[in-house]
């Protein structure tokens, strides 16, 4: 299991009261408060008597061959000694970060580490035709094939001039679609339901018993799969 968080600058923010302005201010605030997020998460994993450790990022990680298989390693180990990775963007160092996808960095995580199932949890309890908070008319979509067919049945488009916003519903049906053409399997479900999660894995094994469904890609064929996309 690893889990990718966002949140840094806003803990950061939360602990001065403040609103940083410019980009070395958020990056700053990033880093105090990556501290702050890592704090809640070890308390709540040792709560439930699991082991987590911290593993910040950037895009470039995924680029350099060298740097990927490096990540590589440190998860199978964190795997090995029975820790939680607990993800999230390097705000602090990084170029494009405060602006970037937590899903796709979540999409490409999953390849990295040969997940079968990517979860991408949201507010809402999946996808729907159009915004179900602004639009009473609003159907639920069960199952999709892909990208293509679920913009057939929504008003969301390519996402560029969506309503739900950057990171929204668009950002999550994007990221599902990469993890889709990379052989993850995805599933976009409501936080508060994350009590179902065992049911979509259990789903997924029989899939596989079945012979169902794509393997993620390994070896050098899963770097390039990933770098093809960044």
């Amino acid at each position: 299991v690893v889990l990718v968080t966002s949140g840094a600058v806003g803990a950061g923010v939360m602990k001065l009261g403040l609103r940083p302005e410019g980009r070395g201010a958020k990056q700053a605030l990033a880093g105090m408060g990556q501290v702050l997020l890592m704090a809640k998460y070890e308390m709540m994993c040792s709560s439930l008597g699991v082991r987590c450790a911290q593993v910040l990022l950037t895009y470039e990680n995924f680029i350099d061959r060298v740097q990927y298989l490096n990540a590589r390693t440190t998860f199978s180990e964190l795997f090995k000694m029975g820790a939680v990775p607990i993800v999230n963007e390097n705000d602090s160092v990084g170029i494009h970060e405060l602006k970037a996808d937590n899903d796709k960095m979540a999409a490409m995580l999953a390849n990295l580490v040969g997940a079968d199932l990517l979860f991408l949890m949201t507010d809402v309890d999946g996808v729907y035709t159009a915004n179900p908070h602004t639009d009473p008319t609003a159907r639920r979509i069960p199952f999709v094939e892909g990208a293509q067919d679920l913009r057939h049945q929504t008003t969301l488009g390519d996402g560029s001039d969506s309503k739900w916003g950057t990171g929204g519903m668009a950002a999550k049906i994007t990221a599902a679609e990469l993890g889709r053409s990379m052989g993850v399997r995805a599933v976009i479900c409501r936080a508060t339901d994350a009590g179902r999660i065992p049911h979509y894995v259990d789903d997924e094994v029989r899939e596989r018993a079945r012979g169902g469904g794509g393997r993620p890609a390994r070896g050098r064929a899963t770097w390039l799969s990933v770098w093809h996309h960044l």
